[in-house]
């Protein structure tokens, strides 16, 4: 792949299929397109710069390659797909594919819902059953289903939070059951096949966008329920990397109380910014040390690395807990100096 289709966001090469498509290919398209769906288009196209004919042909294939794969979706399901694309182009060029089908679908399935207040998505929402409403919430934004979550009953957050992180993948038969039901109050949209769902990342991301103290109330219930999954949820809302968004006294405090040995582990495949970061609010003597350490550390297994990491993760998130430290989350808190 080229630097520069590499670069490409969805909407452009949809664009430059459109063009390489010519005119009157380019007008029957359009027909087929709602208003919103052809102003974003034309604008797409108003600003595409020069393509090389190479650029052009490579963008080309790409859509190609994705409707064949949406086409064996719809004919044999998920699994007939991967089947096809694997002896067609690939395991990895069909992993992807199919990576990128999937969310696509899903993004396809109450779409209606992504242009809904929360309150409103809150109000029709309320009388369902956990399960419903977490396969709603999995098809919403992380901040929207964070908002209508809040204000659900105490017993019933927990049981979405459980519901959505323990969802893996929802029939099209029943998004349409579910869609069909929400058709008196919201315009429905039809769900074409199987796409991944919730899931651990995703509910974390929901409970990173929560408020703290509903946060606390939902984890609480967890525990009693799940002790297991409320760990996983918890591992997963904080992560290594997100130390560069920490301000350099909660990282200076916290690196008081991690080990050294696993700091030098956990910036063995640290990138440039965490790195930075964390030898910046060290003392001079301590990253010396450190550097030193990092020179000499040979043959180190990756699986020790992460360990160390989420070591320094749980450090971090006891202090927070603590109120030692902050860890600002989705724009949530407001700091003051």
């Amino acid at each position: 792949m080229s630097e520069v289709t590499k670069n490409m966001s969805p909407e452009q090469k949809a664009a430059a299929v459109v063009v390489a498509l010519g005119v009157d290919k380019a007008s029957r398209i359009y027909q087929n397109m709602t208003s919103e769906q052809v102003e974003q288009l034309t604008y797409e196209i108003a600003r595409l710069g020069h393509l090389s004919m190479e650029d052009t042909e490579e963008i080309l294939e790409e859509f190609y390659q994705m409707c064949m794969t949406r086409k064996a979706i719809t004919v044999g399901g998920m699994e007939y797909a991967r089947t096809v694309l694997q002896k067609a182009f690939g395991e990895q060029t069909a992993h992807q594919l199919l990576e990128k089908i999937t969310r696509s679908l899903k993004n396809q399935a109450f779409s209606f819902l992504r242009k809904t207040e929360a309150k409103d998505l809150f109000t029709v929402l309320q009388y369902e059953r956990p399960q419903t409403i977490a396969i709603v919430l999995s098809y919403t934004e992380a901040e929207q289903a964070a908002e209508v979550i809040t204000q659900l009953p105490e017993d019933v957050q927990v049981a979405v939070v459980q519901s959505i992180a323990q969802m893996d993948s929802v029939s099209s038969s029943a998004i349409k059951v579910l869609e069909e039901e929400l058709q008196k109050k919201f315009s429905s949209v039809m769900s074409s096949d199987n796409a991944k769902v919730g899931g651990i990342d995703y509910i974390a991301s929901v409970m990173n966008n929560i408020d703290r103290s509903s946060e606390k109330t939902i984890f609480e219930g967890l525990e009693t329920e799940n002790s297991e999954l409320a760990q996983e949820i918890r591992k997963r809302m904080f992560v290594f990397e997100d130390i560069v968004t920490m301000d350099d006294r909660s990282v200076q405090r916290f690196i008081r109380d991690c080990d050294a040995h696993d700091l030098v582990l956990a910036l063995k495949t640290a990138g440039e910014e965490v790195s930075n970061k964390l030898f910046s609010n060290m003392s001079s003597r301590m990253a010396e040390s450190i550097r030193d350490d990092l020179e000499i550390s040979t043959n180190i297994r990756i699986r020790d690395i992460e360990e160390a990491q989420q070591r320094i993760v749980d450090v971090i998130r006891e202090l927070e807990a603590q109120g030692q430290i902050i860890i600002v989350k989705g724009g949530k808190d407001e700091i003051i100096a």
